[in-house]
């Protein structure tokens, strides 16, 4: 199993630690990623939750037919069991996500070139697109929620679109752009949630954490 963290799963168990929130009995604990995207990291350790990453391989193929909801409610669940599979007894909740670029009926997955990129830009020029981010967290049994955003570009010029693919940000993200990155200035609108859209939703997140015991922001001893 590949890891990319170098603490061993004792020093995990060593920042456990009760607490009250909210009325409820909860504990502030590390859990395991099954995704190695830098931004959800980042989110993660914005509410407080230093995740241990682990690699997983799942085939991201769409079904014939399937719903874009149905999509990432499936990628999330196979992403969060793939990293359960690869313990006999995990000792820690597995958390994972899937994040898709929705425009009509369509899923604009990841541009594999500058034409694809490029492509991509032009058809969400002027439109509003759906982002729908799927979580997924397994111990016992697997938990999922759903994000739903909407997002609005005003009109990108194709020198725009060219500037922006040569930064080199679009190139492995869902729908060729960032939202916390240089494609901010094309967006006019955002309705749903900002965190979803960046690639893990943490309202989401946060409820199915609390869910098993583990309590964001608390401080650490």
């Amino acid at each position: 199993m590949e890891r990319f963290s170098g603490r061993q799963v004792a020093t995990h168990f060593s920042f456990l630690r009760k607490t009250i929130v909210f009325g409820h009995s909860c504990m502030s604990a590390d859990i395991y990623l099954a995704s190695v995207s830098p931004r959800r990291l980042e989110l993660l350790r914005q509410i407080g939750i230093e995740p241990e990453v682990i690699l997983v391989n799942v085939d991201e193929t769409p079904k014939i037919g399937e719903p874009p909801t149905d999509y990432v409610l499936r990628l999330a669940h196979a992403k969060a069991e793939a990293g359960h599979r690869l313990f006999d007894h995990p000792p820690l909740p597995i958390l994972a996500a899937d994040t898709a670029v929705v425009l009509g009926d369509r899923i604009l997955g990841k541009p594999r070139n500058r034409s694809q990129g490029l492509d991509m830009l032009r058809q969400l020029s002027g439109t509003s697109h759906e982002v729908l981010t799927a979580v997924a967290l397994v111990t016992d049994r697997v938990e999922t929620r759903l994000s739903r955003s909407l997002v609005t570009f005003r009109k990108i010029s194709d020198r725009e679109a060219g500037g922006y693919w040569d930064s080199g940000e679009p190139e492995d993200k869902a729908g060729g752009y960032a939202v916390q990155g240089q494609a901010a200035v094309f967006i006019s609108e955002l309705s749903g949630s900002y965190s979803g859209v960046m690639g893990l939703p943490l309202f989401e997140t946060a409820e199915l954490l609390q869910n098993v015991g583990i309590c964001p922001l608390e401080n650490r001893p």
